[in-house]
C-alpha cells in the first residue's frame, strides 16, 4: 500500500510537472505568435500611413487647383468690396483703406504659399498644405470681418 501511494504520488507529480512544462511552452508559443502579429500590424500600419501620405501628395494638383479657385473668388470679392468703398464717404474710404491693404497683403502672402504648394515635394507637402489651409482660413475670416464692417458703415 505504501508503494502504491508512493507510486501514485510520483505519477501525480510527474503529470503536474508535464502539465506545467506544456503550459510554459504554450505561453512561450503564445508570446512569440503575439509578437509576430504585433510586428505584422506595425508594418501594415506603417504601410497604410505611407499610402495615405502618398494619396494626399498624389492629390496635390487637385488641391492646388481648388485653392487657386478659392483665391480667385476672394480677389473678385475684394474688388467688389473696393468698388463699394469707392462709392462711400471720404471718412469710410480713409478708415477702410488700411483694412483693404492688409487684406491684399495677406492675399499676396497666400498666393506665395500657393506657389510653394505647387513646387512642394512629397517630403514638404504636408507642411506646405497645412500652412496654406491655415492662411486661407485667416484671410477668409478677415474678409468676412471687413465685409461686415463695411455693411455696418454703409447701411446705417
Amino acid at each position: 500500500m505504501k508503494h502504491q501511494s508512493l507510486i501514485l504520488t510520483l505519477i501525480a507529480v510527474a503529470a503536474f510537472a508535464a502539465g506545467c512544462e506544456q503550459s510554459e511552452k504554450a505561453t512561450a508559443d503564445n508570446r512569440e505568435a503575439t509578437g509576430k502579429q504585433l510586428e505584422k500590424i506595425r508594418a501594415e500600419t506603417k504601410e497604410a500611413a505611407q499610402d495615405m501620405k502618398d494619396y494626399a501628395y498624389a492629390q496635390k494638383a487637385e488641391f492646388v487647383e481648388k485653392m487657386q479657385a478659392r483665391l480667385a473668388d476672394i480677389n473678385r470679392d475684394l474688388d467688389q468690396l473696393s468698388a463699394k468703398i469707392e462709392k462711400s464717404t471720404d471718412a469710410v474710404k480713409a478708415e477702410a483703406e488700411p483694412k483693404l491693404q492688409a487684406l491684399r497683403g495677406q492675399m499676396a502672402k497666400l498666393t506665395k504659399q500657393l506657389d510653394d504648394a505647387r513646387n512642394s515635394t512629397e517630403s514638404t507637402w504636408a507642411d506646405v498644405q497645412a500652412r496654406l489651409k491655415e492662411g486661407y482660413g485667416e484671410v477668409k475670416e478677415k474678409f468676412q470681418q471687413a465685409r461686415q464692417w463695411l455693411s455696418d458703415k454703409i447701411a446705417p
